[in-house]
Order: structure tokens, then sequence, then C-alpha cells
């Protein structure tokens, strides 16, 4: 997409657009505007009690912001039941730039000085919007996604955009909804002025499942 810049990519979020590729060695990127989008309500996100007990135990040391670029491409990386993601090269350049401008935030679980999953997003207002995750540990992307909620709750959003609902992301409370009720939402969301940083950079687990309102 020539000419297609983080600002521009800023302007999409705020109408409710996302980018995706087709394939991480496809050069070409597509903006989406679905009918139907996946949003995980903040105020109905669904533990396990399993997953409790493992963010309980901090199996990971969780740090923020530590190696965006990383994280991304672990994301982009094959992994079972996944073969091809749809981050590409664009992609990367794209979401590192709105890392430096302060837009695009990641979430790290490390074991023994190694990076073991994540996450990665895109905060602007009051929402945040999900991009990818992966793990190469047993559920550290989970744990990386406790912590995100955690963060989000404690600094004033109010939207946690899927983009799309898996049936991974159901067990958390994830849910669909028309493309007018998302921009309702979204709307309402980015009229907000909420702070990723309200919480201190690394926690333990036992404060991120404080925001943790349902286990199971």
């Amino acid at each position: 997409m020539r000419g297609f810049g983080a600002e521009d990519l800023i302007d999409c979020y705020a109408r409710g657009v996302f980018p995706m590729a087709e394939g991480r060695d496809d050069p070409r990127i597509y903006l989406l505007d679905p009918d139907e989008r996946g949003v995980l309500p903040l105020d109905g996100f669904h533990i396990s009690r399993s997953l409790a007990r493992t963010v309980r135990k901090d199996l990971y040391q969780v740090g923020i912001d530590e190696c965006f670029e990383q994280v991304v491409q672990g994301c982009a990386e094959p992994a079972p039941g996944r073969e091809e993601t749809w981050i590409n090269s664009g992609i990367l350049t794209l979401y590192s730039e709105l890392h430096r401008l302060g837009y695009a935030h990641s979430v790290e679980c490390w074991a023994g000085g190694e990076l073991v999953g994540g996450l990665y997003g895109v905060a602007l207002g009051g929402a945040f919007f999900g991009e990818s995750m992966f793990s190469r540990r047993r559920d550290a992307s989970k744990v990386a996604l406790v912590h995100l909620v955690a963060r989000l709750r404690a600094g004033g959003y109010v939207l946690l955009d899927t983009q799309f609902t898996t049936e991974h992301l159901e067990r958390f409370g994830a849910e669909t909804i028309p493309r007018t009720d998302y921009k309702t939402l979204l709307s309402r969301a980015l009229a907000k002025d909420a702070d990723f940083f309200a919480m201190p950079d690394e926690i333990s687990g036992a404060q991120a499942l404080q925001s943790s309102t349902h286990t199971s």
C-alpha cells in the first residue's frame, strides 16, 4: 500500500478499519471493515480457575514494551494450527512506527531471560485494538492477556477490540457484535482519556488477577 504510513493507520483505527496481509510473504496490505466485529468486554473478562492458578504462580516474568518488534515477529512465526499469518514486513514496519509514536504496545512473557510469549496491539483513547499473540511455552499468551486486561481496566479503557472471535477468545468472554454496534462502542471509547501506564510496568500475577471478576 504505497504512501500509507503510521498516521494513516491511526486514522483507520479511529474509523473502525484495520489492516491485514494475505500472508507473511505477500507485500500487499488490505484494509478491512467487516460486517461483524469481535470484542472482549472488559467488565466480563472470564478466567478459568486453572489459568488463575497459573497466573498466580508467576511462572513467567511479565513486562511491557520491552521488545515490541520481537513480539510482532513472534506473532508472525508459524505455529501448530497456524502455519500462515497475516503479518508481513510492511505490517511490522507500520506497527513498529506506531510503537515509536507511543500508540502500539506489547506485553511480554519471559522465562529465564527468554521471550516465551506475548501480544501486541494499538491504544487510542479508551480503546485497545488487540492485534495478535503467540506462545512458545504453555499458557504464555494467556498470561499476557490476563495482564493486559488488568492494565486496561486500571487505565480506564472501555473497549478491547479483538477484530474477530475464535473459540479460544470466547473462553475469555469474547463476543461478536454487528458493525453498527461496534462503531457506537468505538465512538464512546475514543472520547475517553485512558492511561496504558496507570499500572507499573511489572506487576505480579496476584495483582493482575485483582482485575478479573469471573473464574470457573
